[in-house]
């Protein structure tokens, strides 16, 4: 998920801004609205405050009024931009009226594409820094007024390109990566954040939201990528705790399918695993398992990806992209050649061999930053082209092992057709996509992959071609 300048603002009373204020109410998070519009009272508070936020930029930086009453406020700016890096951006008392003005807010049916996440914005690369990548700067001055006694807190972006970090007055909060090195550390691009703001904030207050992003080389090419996508929220610290917890549902609900499928995988590898005691010379199993955890490991780690900053986006690219998806794609190959005892051409074995390793480096050639390395345009659009070329061969060789089963079994290998173009809808999905075949739905707000419903619909015909082969067996062994 990975494929930016602001200003904090004085605002006219205009129709247009009475207007935009009522929409901004209407853009509030859809978990966390019904908590501030069940009154009439919270309602005209909510409205007061967005038209407060939403005051066109002028030449000089003032704050922006926040009212809060048991309510919480998406800060969708308008913000204050600026490419580079510099910690004094990060200090409330610098001069940021030249920066770019940059306003956050989207619908709240402009979504993500993967998960569904909602109020989705393009990025820096649809505002004027495309193909940039590197370290861009955001800054809001907020003038806060809070009941006494309640205390404040931030519900960080929750999607952003490539990691960030929050500052609230000049003091680090936290935020997503490591910055401890020269070039930062990424790992997903959308977990969910909760900050406390300095205690100092309930009553009345300026303060200052400054978020230092940094975006990697991977997401420069991509169409509206760059920094902050999804606005942060702010309000009291319990509003804003039920709505973290939220988010973490959404995303747990995002790839929990995911994690499903990868152990669907996983029990059918040990399937296949006991039917080998039956056919001890026969590497039909052996291989089908190996083809069945390299699928459980590619499909499960969607999850582990982006529910735990463990995995690196380096990391993904390397071991899950590159070596498990060419591993997977050549042991499928000769799971199924076994599987129809295609013993003939003899070169097929080595050809399937070849193309997995080639796979394998072109992967990593296409992911020249691995190496901090930049290739030109000519050299990339050539290693794009032998990729599709190489999984190109893959299916046909898909296909030549198939016809070759069919000519030798006949009816028997009818039956497992089903299952071949299941799982070959998971591996060429891809290819699939560029012939304009849908992808994802998103049928209850949460994504749906052709992928994952291609998973489900194999396994479960493989459970049966198994249970179908062990019953065979059974057959054979009763007593006469």
């Amino acid at each position: 998920m990975a494929p930016w300048p602001v200003a904090g603002a004085v605002l006219e009373k205009t129709p247009a801004v009475r207007l935009m204020a009522k929409n901004q109410v209407r853009r509030l998070d859809s978990f966390g609205m019904k908590l501030c519009t069940k009154s009439p009272a919270l309602r005209l508070a909510a409205l007061l405050l967005a038209a407060a936020c939403l005051r066109p930029a002028m030449a000089q930086t003032r704050a922006v009024a926040v009212i809060l009453d048991q309510a919480m406020l998406r800060l969708n700016g308008p913000w204050l931009f600026h490419v580079g890096d510099n910690p004094r951006w990060a200090d409330p008392g610098y001069d940021d009226s030249g920066w770019q003005v940059m306003d956050l807010s989207a619908p709240a049916s402009a979504t993500d594409g993967d998960v569904g996440l909602a109020h989705y914005a393009p990025g820096w690369s649809a505002r004027g820094h495309a193909g940039y990548f590197g370290y861009a700067w955001y800054r809001l001055h907020l003038n806060l007024r809070t009941p006494a006694g309640k205390s404040l807190a931030l519900l960080g972006p929750w999607d952003v390109d490539s990691a960030y970090q929050v500052y609230a007055n000049g003091k680090l909060l936290g935020g997503v990566g490591k910055f401890s090195s020269a070039i930062p550390v990424a790992y997903g691009n959308h977990y969910p954040t909760f900050f406390t703001l300095p205690s100092g904030t309930p009553g009345s207050g300026s303060m200052l939201i400054a978020i230092r992003v940094w975006m990697g080389p991977w997401g420069a090419a991509a169409s509206g990528s760059g920094g902050i996508h999804i606005a942060p929220v702010i309000g009291l610290r319990t509003v804003i705790a039920a709505q973290y917890h939220l988010q973490w549902l959404k995303i747990f609900e995002g790839y929990v399918v995911d994690a499903m499928i990868g152990l669907l995988f996983f029990l059918a590898a040990v399937m296949a695993l006991c039917l080998r005691p039956f056919e001890p010379g026969d590497r039909t199993h052996l291989w089908l398992a190996a083809a069945l955890l390299l699928s459980g490991i590619q499909r499960g780690n969607q999850a582990f990806f982006f529910w735990w900053q463990i995995e690196t986006v380096q990391d993904a690219v390397i071991f899950i992209i590159a070596l498990t998806g060419s591993l997977s794609l050549g042991a499928w190959m000769l799971a199924w050649r076994s599987w129809f005892s295609v013993d003939k051409p003899d070169w097929l074995t080595k050809a399937v061999a070849a193309l997995t390793f080639a796979l394998f480096v072109a992967q990593l050639l296409a992911y020249p930053w691995l190496y901090h390395a930049a290739f030109p345009h000519a050299v990339s659009l050539g290693v794009h082209y032998l990729i599709r070329g190489l999984r190109l061969a893959f299916l046909l060789i898909l296909g030549l092992i198939v016809y070759l089963g069919i000519r030798r079994q006949g009816r028997d290998a009818w039956y497992t057709l089903p299952a071949v173009l299941a799982i070959a809808a998971v591996l060429f999905t891809a290819e699939l996509t560029a012939l304009h075949v849908p992808g994802i739905w998103f049928p209850w707000g949460v994504g749906l992959a052709l992928s994952e419903c291609a998973s489900v619909v194999f396994v479960l015909l493989l459970f049966t071609l198994l249970l179908r082969r062990l019953w065979s067996h059974a057959r054979r062994l009763q007593p006469v």
